[in-house]
């Protein structure tokens, strides 16, 4: 499978989108690029943003774009964090949880695409929440990784050899969009064909 991902068939109307991404700036100035370019494309576009309430990192980056554009942006921070990711008051919206569990469940309440953008552990982990969850038919949501900088390469080639041995479906496969642009990614979310198949595949199958 290729790196880029075109759009599909079906059609999503996004009115807010949750955008996963490091607390941290990163180590090369086209994270945090990336990041303000995806704040302000989405308040351009008339689509909220709802993140995870830090005032730091590329989570400050595409908060501030898409405020300083006029845009709806939605912070959800657990107040073990809000200090130690310093919560962003000048969002639209900020709301502190009691947990990480109801941080991510709010998040997806309020959302309907997710975005991961470059990250650690913590924005892998809710990104693939969100993807199973989809994959579950606990929501019908699409998902879609920004390769900044060939960053998640690797991990959609480590996606692709979990179809090649059986793991995952082609179709959920698909269901993950994958680009390097932000208006390219947010055309193709709003356009994929989530698919409505069970998720576990029989021996036979493969």
């Amino acid at each position: 499978m290729t790196n880029e991902t075109p759009a599909g068939g079906g059609g999503t109307r996004m009115r807010r989108v949750c955008v996963f991404c490091g607390s941290s700036i990163g180590a090369r100035i086209e994270y945090e690029h990336a990041a303000r370019e995806m704040g302000k494309v989405l308040a351009y576009r008339g689509i909220g943003l709802v993140y995870g309430g830090g005032n730091v990192g590329l989570m400050g980056a595409i908060a501030d774009a898409a405020v300083d554009a006029g845009g709806e942006v939605i912070g959800v921070i657990p107040s073990a964090l809000a200090d130690r990711e310093i919560a962003h008051t000048g969002v639209t919206d900020l709301r502190v949880v009691d947990s990480m569990h109801t941080r991510k469940a709010m998040m997806a309440d309020l959302s309907d695409a997710f975005i991961a953008m470059p990250g650690g552990v913590g924005t892998f982990e809710e990104f693939f929440e969100a993807v199973t969850w989809t994959q579950l038919g606990v929501h019908r949501k699409p998902c879609g990784l920004l390769n900044v900088a060939n960053f998640y390469t690797p991990l959609v080639e480590f996606v692709d050899r979990a179809v090649l041995e059986g793991f995952l479906r082609p179709v959920h496969r698909a269901a993950i969009v994958v680009d390097s642009d932000p208006v390219r990614l947010l055309d193709a979310l709003s356009a994929v064909e989530l698919p409505d198949v069970p998720k576990w595949i029989r021996r036979d199958e493969t």
